[in-house]
């Protein structure tokens, strides 16, 4: 299946609510094995929270071998692959280590307690 990422959420892929949008529609598909091509044409704009709801979380149940192998990513700048690769990569980090996960749970915490 290909997505047009343009036609779903515009030119500019910065939000987390946009993020959200796409990781909706292609979960379930890629956790029943099948390979999703996002396309990036036309879209001009892109910023971590976007890519972290979109893609970071499917990492929660899908391994990053099976998401590298499904996911095809089209069409993406340079400094957007740059945000994909490392999105990923910390989302890998996260969902494998908890240790890791603790400590990053924990600085979230406190940060969010001390901007109240």
């Amino acid at each position: 299946m290909k997505l047009s990422i343009k036609e779903l959420v515009g030119p500019r892929c910065i939000i987390k609510e946009d993020g959200q949008k796409i990781y909706e529609v292609i979960h379930g598909l890629l956790k029943s094995g099948e390979t999703i091509t996002l396309d990036f044409n036309g879209v001009s704009q892109f910023a971590s929270p976007f890519f972290n709801f979109a893609i970071g979380q499917l990492l929660n149940d899908i391994s990053e071998d099976e998401l590298r192998r499904l996911l095809i990513i089209e069409n993406l700048n340079e400094s957007g692959s740059m945000v994909v690769d490392r999105v990923i990569e910390n989302a890998a980090q996260y969902h494998g280590d908890k240790d890791y996960q603790k400590i990053v749970d924990d600085i979230l915490e406190q940060q969010a307690r001390e901007s109240d």
